[in-house]
C-alpha cells in the first residue's frame, strides 16, 4: 500500500467538492498567507458559535458546534496544520423576553422579566443566575462530545469592561448604523429604535428605547427611563448591550472573528450585521447558511409545537455518531428531524466507516467518517483509529430480532441469539453493538412493538411458506446466511407460487413473519434467529391462515 503524504491529502484538500472542504477553501482565500498579526506572525484563525442561554442547549446549538468543527479541522488540514480556535459564545447579556416552558419555579422569572439573563435569579437554584446556570449547562454539554472550545459570556466582556472600546466605537457611528437598520424596520419600530439599549438605573430591565448619544468618546447617552425621568448615563461597564444584530456585527469585530455559520431564518440579518461591521472597521466572517430542520411532516420545527427531536431523544435510540453521521449530510438541504430517520442514520454512518480505508483519498475527504473521527482529536494524515470497522450485525437487523422477541425482550435474551450469528458473542468484545443492543430495544419498546401486526399469509403465500419451512428442514444451525438467502430467494422464483416479483415475496415474508412492510435480508435473519426458531415463526403463521379459513 502506497503511503500517502500530507502534501498529497493537501492537494486533495484544495479541490475537494466536500462542503467542509469547500467553506475552508474560502476561509484559505481569505487568508492567503494564514492569519497574520501586525507583526506577521502567524495567528489562529477563530471560529465562532452562538448560544442564546434562555434556555437549555439543544440539538441545534449540537449541529452548529460539530458542523462548524468539521469546517475548522478541514482548514487545518487544507493549510497544513495553521492554528485555529473556536469560541462558544453565550448572550447572555440578553433580556428575558418570557418564561420558558417546563423551569422549576418559574416565578423567580416572571418577577424579573426584561432583565439581563446574567442577572436573574437562578430558578434551579445551583448557580448564581439563570444564564450561569445554562450556560454551565452547554459546557457540560459541549464537554460530553469532547468539542475543543472556548466559552466566552457577553456578560463579562460587557461588565468587565472588554468591550467598553467596541461600544465607543458604535456610539462614533451611530448615525451610520441607524442608516442600515431603520430602512429593515417598520414605521412604528422606526420610531423606538436604538442600536444601543441601556440598563435601567432604576429597574435593571434592559429599555427598548431611543436613546441621544451625548458623548461618544466617554460613552454617555441620554434616553427617558421607564417612570419617565431623563437619565444621562454611560452605557460602559455592563450599563447597556446592543440590538442582538449590531451585537453580532461588534462581536466580530471586537473578537476577531473569521467564521461563523447560521440558519437560513438568519439570512438577512447576516447581510445588515455585515454591513454594520464594515462600517465599525471589520469585516463579516466567512460563513455557511444551513437549511433549518422539518419534523416527520414536513413542517417547520418549533419549540412552542413540541414537533422537533432532542438530543436525549435521538441518543435513546441511536448512537452519538449517527446523529454526527445525519448532521454531516446535505447542510445546505432541508432535512426531516424525527425518530424513524434514526435506524437508517445508524447502519449508514456504519458504512461509510467501513468502506472509508479502501476509498480514493479524494473520496475519503468526501466521507463523512472521516470527517466524525477527526472531529475532536484532528486528522493526522489519514491515520483514524476506527476507521475500516464494522459491525458484526448491522442495527436494521438487530430491530427486526428484537421485534420478533417482543416487547418483554431483554439485553441478555438479544446477546444468546446473536450467539447464532457471530462467533464471540461478548458484549465487552463489541462495545458498539452493545450500546445499540440497548438502543435498539427502546426502539422497539417505544415505536416497533405497538404497531407490529402479522398478517395471515394469503394462500400462494402459505404454499411458499411451506416450501421454505421443508427447505430450513434440510439445513444446520450453523448454516451461513447467504446459503440461507440463497434458498430463500429461489423459492420466490418458482412460478407455482405466483409471485409477481421477488419484491412480493419479500413483503409476504416481512408482513407475515415479523409484522413489518420492510424487513432485512431473510438469510441474515434467519441465521441470527436460528433455522429452528424461524421454522417456528413460519408455523405460526401457517396457523393464522388455518384459523382464518376455520
Amino acid at each position: 500500500m502506497n503511503t500517502i503524504t500530507d502534501a498529497q491529502i493537501q492537494a486533495a484538500a484544495a479541490s475537494s467538492k466536500a462542503w467542509p472542504f469547500q467553506e475552508a477553501q474560502r476561509l484559505a482565500k481569505r487568508f492567503p498567507n494564514g492569519k497574520r498579526d501586525a507583526d506577521g506572525n502567524l495567528v489562529p484563525v477563530l471560529f465562532e458559535t452562538g448560544y442564546g442561554p434562555s434556555g437549555l442547549p439543544h440539538i441545534g446549538t449540537f449541529q452548529e458546534v460539530l458542523r462548524t468543527t468539521f469546517v475548522r479541522r478541514a482548514y487545518e488540514v487544507l493549510t497544513g496544520g495553521h492554528p485555529t480556535r473556536l469560541v462558544a459564545f453565550s448572550d447572555d447579556m440578553d433580556g428575558l423576553r418570557k418564561v420558558p416552558d417546563n423551569i422549576p419555579n418559574a416565578g423567580v422569572l416572571a418577577e424579573n422579566l426584561g432583565k439581563p439573563l446574567s442577572r436573574i435569579p437562578d430558578p434551579f437554584g445551583t448557580h448564581e443566575s439563570f444564564a450561569h446556570h445554562n450556560n454551565g449547562r452547554l459546557c457540560d454539554f459541549l464537554d460530553r462530545f469532547g468539542f475543543d472550545y472556548e466559552f466566552v459570556s457577553a456578560s463579562d466582556r460587557y461588565n468587565s469592561g472588554a468591550f467598553d472600546d467596541a461600544l465607543k466605537n458604535v456610539l462614533r457611528h451611530y448615525d451610520a448604523i441607524m442608516g442600515v437598520m431603520l430602512p429593515t424596520l417598520r414605521a412604528e419600530r422606526q420610531a423606538t429604535y436604538s442600536p444601543v439599549l441601556p440598563v435601567s438605573p432604576t429597574s435593571g430591565i434592559v429599555l427598548q428605547v431611543p436613546i441621544e448619544v451625548v458623548d461618544a468618546e466617554q460613552g454617555l447617552v441620554r434616553f427617558t427611563d421607564e417612570d419617565g425621568t431623563s437619565v444621562e448615563q454611560s452605557i460602559l461597564g455592563g450599563k447597556a448591550k446592543l440590538q442582538w444584530k449590531v451585537d453580532w456585527a461588534m462581536r466580530w469585530v471586537a473578537l476577531g472573528v473569521d467564521y461563523e455559520m447560521c440558519g437560513k431564518d438568519l439570512t438577512d440579518s447576516v447581510t445588515q450585521s455585515g454591513k454594520i461591521a464594515k462600517i465599525l472597521g471589520g469585516r463579516k466572517p466567512e460563513g455557511m447558511i444551513y437549511e433549518l430542520f422539518l419534523d416527520a411532516n414536513g413542517e417547520k420545527i418549533s419549540k412552542s409545537k413540541g414537533n422537533g427531536l432532542t438530543i436525549e431523544e435521538w441518543l435513546t435510540y441511536g448512537s452519538e455518531e449517527s446523529l454526527g453521521f445525519y448532521l454531516f449530510r446535505e447542510p445546505k438541504s432541508a432535512k426531516q428531524l424525527h425518530v424513524g430517520i434514526i435506524p437508517k442514520a445508524v447502519d449508514e454512518y456504519w458504512q461509510f466507516r467501513e468502506k472509508l480505508p479502501a476509498q480514493p483519498l479524494e473520496q475519503q475527504l468526501g466521507n463523512a467518517a472521516w470527517h466524525l473521527l477527526g472531529a475532536n482529536g484532528g486528522h493526522q494524515g489519514l491515520d483514524l483509529p476506527g476507521a475500516g470497522d464494522s459491525l458484526p450485525v448491522t442495527y436494521g437487523l438487530l430491530l427486526n430480532l428484537v421485534g420478533v422477541l417482543g416487547a418483554g425482550a431483554n439485553r441478555e435474551q438479544v446477546w444468546s441469539y446473536l450467539g447464532n450469528y457471530i462467533h464471540d458473542p461478548d458484549p465487552a468484545d463489541h462495545p458498539d453493538l452493545d450500546v445499540l443492543v440497548d438502543r435498539a430495544l427502546a426502539y422497539n419498546r417505544d415505536f416497533v412493538a405497538p404497531t407490529l401486526v402479522k398478517r395471515a399469509p394469503e394462500a400462494n403465500e402459505a404454499r411458499a411458506l411451506d416450501a421454505l419451512d421443508r427447505a430450513l428442514a434440510g439445513f444446520d444451525a450453523d448454516t451461513p446466511a447467504e446459503e440461507l438467502q440463497t434458498a430463500v430467494y429461489e423459492i420466490g422464483k418458482r412460478e407455482e407460487f405466483a409471485f409477481g416479483n421477488l419484491r412480493d415475496w419479500f413483503k409476504a415474508l416481512y408482513e407475515t413473519l415479523l409484522g413489518s412492510s420492510q424487513g432485512p435480508r431473510m438469510g441474515s435473519f434467519i441465521a441470527l434467529y436460528g433455522v429452528e426458531n424461524s421454522r417456528r415463526l413460519i408455523a405460526d403463521a401457517l396457523m393464522r391462515t388455518s384459523a382464518e379459513q376455520a
